[in-house]
């Protein structure tokens, strides 16, 4: 395996644990600094609108910082008439090291909060929260794929930060939007977990948003398939110093 990908899948894997642990860190802690579920679901949707640009503006010059398999997935398909982004060679070590890093992110931050109880028992399940994992995946995807085919990838850290903030709070779901991230949130038994059997439901609906996104993008921005490379922020490619 090239040196390159090893060190992108090494930033993928230390960006998607450390998202996991912001996520599932900050649920634990809104959980026992308020009684208030709506004050929680703020500290928690404020502390990942904050921690995610940050991952993104460390590890994605190495990886492109994509953190999440549907984007991964999505730069693949998008990338392959042109032969950008990521190849098929590329794919499978990007999800495998995203899901790899999501578990003991969530591990950590049960560790740092003395948090017992392993999995989650909170069952999130239901068409309208599949619905809102649809709304929320499809608008990501968007929001990424077209700052990069308008040449705005410097505000993509930002901009994919707030859209998750947002997201929070405008969809059912609280926008998982990322199948790493809710196989991640399984290992806790927190504000922030899910439980195992809901799992399939919500990785099905982002899959789905996935798809919803992708058509969008073609529609909106033709021409979108030339920015492959440069997702979700212009990275090394595998074989470069």
């Amino acid at each position: 395996m090239p040196t390159a990908l090893v060190r992108r899948m090494l930033a993928e894997f230390l960006g998607t644990g450390l998202l996991v642990a912001a996520v599932v860190g900050s649920g634990i802690a809104a959980q026992r600094l308020s009684t208030d579920h709506g004050v929680q679901l703020f500290e928690n949707a404020i502390v990942t609108a904050l921690a995610l640009p940050v991952l993104i503006l460390v590890f994605g010059p190495v990886s492109g910082g994509h953190f999440n398999p549907v984007v991964s997935l999505a730069d693949w398909a998008l990338g392959r008439r042109r032969r950008e982004g990521l190849s098929g060679r590329e794919l499978a070590p990007y999800v495998i090291a995203q899901v790899s890093g999501a578990i003991p992110g969530a591990l950590l931050a049960n560790a740092m909060f003395d948090q017992h109880g392993v999995l989650s028992v909170h069952r999130r399940s239901g068409w309208h929260l599949w619905l809102g994992e649809v709304v929320a995946t499809a608008g990501l995807l968007l929001v990424i794929f077209a700052l990069a085919r308008t040449g705005n990838t410097r505000q993509t850290p930002w901009a994919v930060g707030a859209y998750i903030g947002a997201a929070y709070w405008f969809t059912s779901s609280t926008s998982f939007a990322n199948p790493a991230v809710a196989i991640g949130r399984m290992f806790s038994n927190s504000f922030a977990g899910i439980a195992p059997g809901s799992v399939p439901g919500f990785i099905g609906a982002q899959l789905a948003g996935g798809v919803v996104g992708l058509g969008l993008m073609v529609a909106l921005y033709p021409r979108v398939s030339e920015v492959a490379g440069d997702v979700v922020v212009p990275h090394e490619a595998v074989g470069s110093a």
